[in-house]
């Protein structure tokens, strides 16, 4: 089969580094130096346990790849999505399954109406970044890939094996837009206070614990009355965060610190505006976003 992997930086790369293990056609989507150097010498993923290369079947762009896609990765920021959808129209058939990994907790509706595909529901727990070009450093042990849907059991499977076969850590949840929720409700949370208080995770934990906990709640409120329950995740979110390595922060974070574009409007306006429709207040996330949203600096 062919798999494409749109994004070849942290969560992208990494992923694609383990699917090059497979016997099937691996096609990163990547330009640049980044994708000089992978074609070069190939993708180095470094961890705290070791190094790994991998060198995928071809390295190209969303517009030069040709022929028809089976498996498509999507591994890049929720408002690169549409352009990259409308470049991959070409290649994207009813039977290609569409699995995003982008932040957020409403892309598989999203995609459903751009692209006639199978779109699954994902989500993945990992600190990566890209260091160089062809060079991506994932640090910790964190690493849990989350996908499926009610509709699409076979092809869900289908991924789950080619993970399995991977060595890449992955559940199928019962509940899957539940799951994806709760990664929703930490990185939310933390991606809004990292780049807040322009600080790491762990300060954030150890500095601003309160400030973390009522954003969390104010998060899984609207998840309330949304129909989807998880006021049991506040608690554990504050626990994850206060094991994080001191230097961990949030992508969001670390794009307002590049003064690059961010998911802003998808991991704090979406609270906002959803908070809105359903009559829930949520003032501190209002606050937050206010203030990243009309100043081109992190600080307070």
């Amino acid at each position: 089969m062919r798999i494409v992997v749109a994004g070849v930086g942290g969560v992208g790369g990494y992923i694609g580094a383990h699917l090059c293990k497979l016997d099937e056609e691996i096609v990163f989507l990547a330009r640049g130096e980044h994708a000089a150097e992978i074609e070069r010498v190939g993708l180095l993923i470094q961890e705290d346990t070791g190094v790994l290369s991998a060198t995928p079947d071809s390295v190209t762009t969303a517009e030069a790849l040709e022929g028809s896609i089976d498996v498509l990765l999507l591994c890049i920021k929720s408002y690169d999505i549409v352009e990259m959808l409308k470049a991959l129209e070409k290649n994207i058939t009813p039977e290609t399954i569409i699995l995003p990994f982008s932040n957020g907790v409403e892309h598989k509706e999203r995609i459903d109406l751009l692209v006639d595909a199978k779109v699954l529901h994902g989500a993945v727990y990992i600190l990566a970044h890209k260091e160089a070009p062809g060079v991506i450093v994932k640090k910790g042990k964190v690493f849990a890939a989350l996908f499926g849907d009610r509709e699409y059991i076979e092809e869900t499977a289908l991924l789950s094996s080619f993970f399995k076969k991977a060595g890449l850590r992955h559940k199928i949840p019962e509940d899957i837009e539940a799951a994806i929720w709760k990664k929703y409700l930490f990185i939310s949370a933390f991606a809004a206070l990292t780049s807040y208080f322009d600080t790491t995770m762990l300060n954030v934990y150890e500095l601003h614990r309160n400030w973390a906990e009522t954003l969390l709640q104010e998060i899984a409120d609207v998840a309330q009355a949304k129909g989807i329950e998880i006021q049991d995740e506040v608690e554990k979110a504050l626990k994850t965060a206060s094991s994080l390595p001191e230097d961990a922060s949030s992508s969001m974070h670390l794009d307002f610190q590049n003064g690059v574009q961010t998911e802003l409007e998808t991991l704090c306006g979406y609270i906002v505006k959803e908070g809105k429709k359903v009559h829930l207040p949520t003032p501190m996330m209002a606050k937050i976003y206010g203030v990243l949203k009309n100043s081109n600096t992190t600080k307070v």
